[in-house]
């Protein structure tokens, strides 16, 4: 091993200096914050992840509450948005149920979300990533994967010091913190952002990486969900080393192409871009209700504003699409989902809730509860190609397309209250809408 000593840089002032063995802080400002790597300066794909990002807007809004367990989320029915690091010392988590999260964490305060405010601070951290380079590819919210590569002659500085000062920018200048990942493709940079937080700079370098990425668990790799960890600790793999050792074809063969993904990610292999205009998939709305459901005209009830929602959220965003998608979520927390595919893509609140109706009326046969009810539309194409009249229209199609306009017309001048259909006064137990 080389007595030469790596680069390293102040995550605080910003400095560069070479590092050797052993502790160490800045020379300048006396930080302890610092990232070193042999490869520091060589590696440009970043994944940016926001701390607890809820949680984090709500803290900052409401000082009082620093040092306080928070957590985002809906009521005892609902599930947990986000939780701030304090609670999550007491075992809550992101996707727990709230009387779960309230039994671990009984003197937590909770907070509804707003998701027009943390919109609205989500716009203000994706414009300081622009910033920093335009190859900005949105994940959620919160985060994104950015490629600063060849990005050195405009700020004057490596692709690391950028986004040293990039998250800096975001913790003086929007009050939240965030943790970046930086590799060589777009899965290491997402796992490496994972490894550090909260306030987190951890790399992942090509000559690493295998050795790295061997003793984690195969649930680690991106796409991996519960279902198919199950089926591969049936085979024996626990861990990506026992995938390292596998052939592609045997993979494949044994898990179709989703062998293909294992047995490259298994070797830090991705080629995928950090894709700046990556196209919407679906667009959806879900609601979560107080008491479990049974009864089919109950849940259908219930699906109606939430088509609604999808068809405001569809207009907004220029979409039409073909495929309707119901999603359910039993009292034992199982999601079933149901679709179908339409000859003419939509973009109405109508026509989905009456394709949707038809999916609930299939699932809902009185011998199951559920809990919650969404759907969405997805197989997107451009709005103008959506609700076209065909052979078979009827005039009640047409009066439709007329109908939801007009509403949209005047909600968009009296405010979402003025107008409404008869079917939105009998909908039962409110739920929260996720």
């Amino acid at each position: 091993m080389s007595d030469a000593p790596s680069p390293a840089l102040c995550r605080d002032c910003l400095a560069r200096f070479p590092f050797r063995q052993g502790p160490q802080r800045c020379p300048v400002c006396g930080s302890p914050r610092i990232a070193k790597h042999p490869s520091l300066d060589r590696l440009s794909i970043a994944h940016i992840d926001c701390d607890a990002f809820y949680a984090s807007v709500e803290k900052r809004d409401d000082p009082s509450l620093a040092d306080k367990p928070v957590i985002v989320g809906g009521g005892t029915r609902g599930v947990v948005s986000a939780a701030c690091y304090v609670a999550r010392m007491y075992g809550v988590r992101s996707a727990m149920p709230m009387f779960k999260a309230l039994a671990a964490c009984p003197d937590a305060v909770v907070i509804r979300p707003n998701m027009q405010k943390y919109a609205a601070v989500g716009r203000e951290v994706r414009a300081l990533m622009l910033s920093a380079t335009p190859l900005v590819q949105p994940i959620s919210i919160d985060e994104a994967f950015l490629d600063l590569t060849g990005t050195e002659g405009v700020h004057g500085c490596s692709p690391a010091q950028t986004l040293a000062r990039l998250v800096g920018d975001i913790e003086r200048e929007i009050g939240v913190s965030a943790s970046i990942g930086l590799s060589y493709n777009k899965f290491l940079a997402k796992t490496a952002s994972d490894l550090d937080k909260p306030r987190g700079f951890a790399l992942i370098a090509r000559e690493d990486a295998m050795q790295f990425l061997a003793a984690r668990p195969v649930g680690s790799i991106w796409g991996v969900g519960r279902a198919l960890e199950r089926k591969l600790a049936g085979d024996g793999l626990f861990t990506i080393g026992q995938l390292q050792q596998k052939e592609e074809r045997a993979l494949v063969a044994r898990y179709g192409s989703m062998g293909r993904r294992l047995y490259h990610f298994a070797r830090g292999q991705d080629d995928r871009k950090v894709e700046p205009d990556s196209e919407t998939k679906s667009v959806s709305a879900e609601t979560t209700f107080n008491s479990d459901i049974a009864q089919a005209d109950s849940l259908i009830r219930a699906l109606w504003p939430l088509c609604e929602t999808v068809a405001r959220r569809m207009k907004t965003q220029g979409f039409a699409g073909y495929c309707v998608t119901v999603k359910l979520k039993t009292a034992d927390f199982r999601t079933v989902t149901r679709s179908r595919s339409l000859s003419t893509p939509t973009g109405l609140a109508e026509t989905l809730f009456e394709a949707g109706r038809t999916l609930v009326e299939r699932e809902a046969d009185g011998r199951k509860k559920f809990r919650l009810i969404g759907i969405g539309l997805s197989d997107l194409v451009d709005a103008a190609r959506g609700d076209t009249p065909d052979l078979f229209a009827t005039p009640a199609d047409g009066r439709r397309r007329v109908v939801e306009d007009t509403m949209n017309t005047l909600r968009s001048k009296l405010g979402e209250a003025a107008i409404f259909k008869g079917r939105a006064l009998r909908v039962p137990n409110k739920g929260e809408d996720e």
